[in-house]
């Protein structure tokens, strides 16, 4: 896999291609009645956090998909997504509130940045957390190599790469964890947004931009089949059948 220091941001003609987002909400609302079809779950809580500079508002899709497929879903009710640790604390309390009222363990699901948050407050607790999501999230690289270096540098007030921070993004939360990602991500490399696959860690790769994660139909129908799975359980994700048009296979070479 490509080295830290020879990593690049998505090139420019990736990035131009992040306006496929539009299409790909279409292509929602086209296909709901599809994904009505996709598994339905046990009701558990799922909390979902947006990316940078996103609120609730940008997740309201994703999260009217999983009402509909029988979870309780919560916004993360924090703001904007400034990228800032500061915000680990309320969304600690954001996850304690919820594990309280339900008296459940929570799915975590977390988009670009927000999966960054997800996979933090599930390190810290553990023993309330189901497992984690995260949709073209980079915890495996540098905040430098992104084409929204200086929207991060802006809204966290933050200068420069911590090394200390990335190493602790880098550690992988002891739930079972799905990475879902796009090798035509525009906003971050993709290579900085999967795990090294083992039991209870996996790669998900769909077609479709970086911005469109949210609300893109192979990535809700992967949601769907992941938070259905019973607590504890790791299998891994299927491609059999006609999931093979959609999801490549996770074997092809990372280059």
């Amino acid at each position: 896999m490509t080295t830290d220091t020879m990593m690049r941001p998505p090139s420019p003609l990736l990035l131009a291609l992040e306006f496929r987002a539009f299409a790909e909400f279409g292509g929602y609302l086209a296909a709901r009645p599809l994904l009505d079809l996709a598994p339905s779950g046990d009701g558990h809580p799922v909390l979902v956090m947006p990316g940078l500079a996103g609120g609730d508002g940008s997740t309201a899709p994703l999260r009217a998909f999983l009402r509909r497929r029988g979870y309780r879903t919560h916004g993360w009710k924090a703001g904007r997504n400034t990228g800032h640790p500061d915000l680990l604390p309320l969304l600690q309390d954001r996850l304690d509130e919820i594990s309280a009222r339900s008296g459940r363990k929570v799915s975590l699901i977390g988009w670009s940045a927000g999966g960054l948050y997800a996979r933090e407050i599930a390190k810290l607790a553990p023993e309330k957390v189901r497992q984690v999501i995260t949709l073209g999230s980079p915890f495996a690289g540098t905040s430098d190599v992104s084409n929204v270096k200086r929207l991060h540098q802006w809204l966290s007030g933050r200068r420069g790469d911590d090394p200390a921070l990335r190493e602790r993004l880098r550690a992988t939360p002891p739930q079972p964890v799905t990475c879902i990602y796009t090798r035509s991500d525009g906003i971050v490399p993709w290579q900085r947004c999967i795990e090294t696959p083992r039991e209870t860690v996996e790669n998900i790769e769909v077609p479709g931009s970086h911005s469109g994660l949210g609300h893109n139909p192979a990535v809700l129908y992967a949601i769907a089949d992941r938070l259905a799975r019973p607590e504890g359980d790791a299998t891994p994700f299927s491609r059999g059948g006609w999931r093979r048009l959609v999801y490549p296979s996770p074997t092809r070479q990372e280059a």
